[in-house]
């Protein structure tokens, strides 16, 4: 079958939950045994996410083939469990720099260049990406923002061109939309949501599916007035109101036959979908028989969005044994060497995860000093296992100034310094190390048996690394190498023996975990915190 193309848009306001909307149908897809990709089209002009500030733009999502990316991509690559490539997303600032370095080069012959034809025709290309595979039944892509953007306009007029250039029977328009609730009349309110359907019915797209979203059931009267307003059928206005789980939208979203009527949409077989595997991780989650606490010491815990794959890989590591993993914010400018305990006492297992900057660098190392006497299980993620190998270097090596050549340039002994071949880099974005590396493990470490493989791959982002200078006193002092680069030149993780959990690596392992997959640094971890508490 050629590509079918879903593309999902909002109305009314943002931050409604389509990236989990459009994540949920690629499940309810997949489970009906189409192959699913997903896209996400971001208007802002940045190039990237990569030089964004986590607590204003939340966290920065890396792809295998080394993208950094809307956090989006996270969503959509654990609810469809399919990795994402460098083309899943697309920016305003990836357009004009595309059409501005095709008008450099002289690609249009001297021409004038403008939005139309030329910045459509740009976007129209990278929906057009995914006609490469094909193995690709079906293409999910959403475009950030809402119907009414400035910024959003020649996205909207990409996608009328396109869907008259593939056909209409190949491409369906879901507007997700907003149904306020007003409490001084204690009604909900369609009008806003018939705006937004009038409003894309003037740049020339007419909606196929309209998702309410909601805090309070959408009654048929209000189904029909949208429906009669904004010209779709009525089994096309779709119910989508919070979920207790986040994981649940995709069942519920099936009982409201969202790929019922997207299937019809787009003129494919509405098969009967398997989501027995699905269920039971459903299941697993909501009927859960033990706690864990916790404790996240991070700098950027102002908005938790900053560490979302984080605290969703943390979830997944749970669910197997049945445990709700609570997370304790800690706020690591706040963490020092006399209340460590206090702030940390309560807890089952503590995470330092990545980060970049010297901003609440010496709480995150007390706070691994205090996992490390205490025996507390540890997990260090990458600035998490820098800050590991700091602490072990000044506490247990003796070197007091030993510390990171990225934050201190004064340091004897920088026990992590700048890659070798990240030196002479001077612009910010997109120059890190990243995407997937393989890593050996070492025989005997938790690591070699936690993933039960020699030889793994995981995903990078970061400039610094263990200095190889001081590799050798490290390992004589008990630090275990537990992972290396194939070629033996990069420390990729690191754990101590004697300790029932302290590992770190310079990885972001929670970019694969999957809820119905977790990741087993994850579930070693969650386990290790689960032991801990019935021990004490």
């Amino acid at each position: 079958m050629s590509t079918k193309y879903v593309f999902v848009l909002g109305g009314v306001v943002s931050g409604l939950g389509k990236g989990i909307t459009a994540a949920s149908l690629g499940r309810l897809l997949k489970a009906r045994g189409y192959s699913i990709t997903m896209q996400k089209f971001d208007p802002y002009i940045n190039v990237d996410p990569g030089t964004m500030n986590p607590i204003q733009h939340g966290e920065v999502f890396v792809t295998e083939d080394g993208i950094e990316t809307d956090l989006d991509l996270g969503h959509y690559e654990r609810f469809i469990d399919e990795n994402l490539k460098k083309d899943a997303n697309v920016t305003t600032g990836k357009v004009y720099w595309s059409v501005i370095q095709k008008e450099r080069r002289g690609d249009f012959g001297g021409g004038t260049v403008q939005v139309i034809p030329h910045i459509t025709n740009e976007i129209k290309s990278r929906f057009y990406t995914n006609e490469d595979d094909s193995k690709t039944h079906i293409s999910i892509i959403e475009v950030g923002g809402t119907i009414g953007d400035i910024e959003s306009q020649p996205f909207l007029e990409a996608i009328r061109q396109f869907r008259q250039d593939v056909g209409p029977e190949n491409v369906a328009i879901i507007l997700v939309s907003l149904i306020p609730y007003l409490k001084a009349s204690q009604e909900l309110k369609s009008k806003p949501t018939q705006m937004a359907a009038r409003e894309l019915m003037r740049t020339g797209l007419q909606p196929d599916i309209i998702v309410c979203r909601s805090d309070y059931p959408v009654g048929e009267d209000i189904r029909a007035k949208i429906a009669r307003f904004c010209n779709v059928p009525p089994e096309n206005v779709i119910e989508n109101l919070d979920v207790e789980y986040l994981y649940e939208l995709p069942l519920i979203l099936e009982k409201e036959h969202l790929a019922d009527v997207a299937c019809r949409a787009l003129s494919i077989e509405n098969r009967t979908p398997d989501l027995a595997d699905w269920t039971a991780m459903i299941d697993a989650l909501k009927n859960p028989t033990s706690t864990v606490t916790v404790a996240l010491v991070g700098k950027y815990t102002a908005l938790h969005d900053a560490y979302i794959s984080v605290v969703e890989a943390l979830k997944h590591g749970g669910i197997n044994s049945h445990t709700v993993v609570r997370i304790k914010w800690v706020n690591s400018e706040r963490v020092t060497e006399k209340n460590a305990e206090d702030i940390l006492k309560d807890a089952d297992g503590v995470i330092v995860p990545g980060g970049f900057g010297s901003r609440g660098i010496a709480g995150m190392i007390h706070a691994i000093r205090y996992a490390r006497e205490t025996k507390l299980p540890f997990l260090g993620l990458c600035l998490g296992m820098q800050m590991a190998v700091v602490e072990y270097a000044r506490d247990v090596v003796g070197w007091e100034d030993a510390h990171s050549a990225e934050l201190s340039a004064k340091t004897k002994h920088p026990v992590i310094d700048l890659m070798p071949d990240q030196r002479g880099i001077t612009d910010m974005g997109g120059t890190l190390r990243l995407g997937a590396y393989p890593c050996i493990l070492q025989k005997g470490t938790t690591a070699r048996r936690l993933y039960g493989a020699e030889e793994i791959s995981e995903r990078h982002r970061h400039r610094y690394e263990v200095n190889n200078d001081f590799r050798d006193a490290l390992a004589s002092h008990g630090l275990c190498l537990s992972g290396l680069s194939p070629d033996g030149r990069i420390v990729e993780m690191i754990e101590l023996p004697d300790h029932p959990f302290f590992v770190a690596t310079q990885a972001h392992p929670e970019f694969k975990s999957r809820p119905n997959r977790p990741h087993p640094l994850f579930k070693g971890f969650i386990d290790a915190a689960l032991a801990h508490k019935k021990a004490r």
